[in-house]
This record gives C-alpha cells, structure tokens and sequence, in this order.
C-alpha cells in the first residue's frame, strides 16, 4: 500500500467516525485538543497522522488504533 492510499484511508476512516458521532470538525478538534485544520489535512488524506495523533484519535472514538489500517 502506498502512502497515498494509507492517508486516504485513515482520513476516510476518521471522517466517517466523527459523522457517525454527529461532530463537526471543530468539536472534533476541541475534543483531542488538535486545530480543526489538523483534523480537515487528516480527513482529506493532506496529512498523515502520527502514531500520537491516532492513538488519541482512537482513545476519543473507543476503537482500537488497528482500526485505522482495516
């Protein structure tokens, strides 16, 4: 899998979790205390996020940080 595909993916997966929820990107954002940009570069594949940005992207949603990648 190239890097391309893994940021789209892990942006898809985050976006789809925060609709889910009913969050907007700045709650989101105020939530795990990250820039609503942060959040909008992750969820458009711009930004990769680090393993500390997933781990608390995944405390937040109650998944297990694997989930990301499936």
């Amino acid at each position: 899998m190239g890097i391309r595909k893994l940021r789209n993916q892990i942006g898809r997966k985050v976006k789809a979790l925060r609709l889910e929820r009913g969050l907007s990107q700045e709650k989101l954002s105020e939530c795990v205390d990250m820039s609503r940009e942060h959040i909008s570069c992750i969820e458009r594949g711009k930004n990769l996020a680090s393993t500390e940005t997933l781990y608390y992207l995944a405390k937040f949603f109650e998944i297990d940080i694997k989930e990301f990648f499936n």
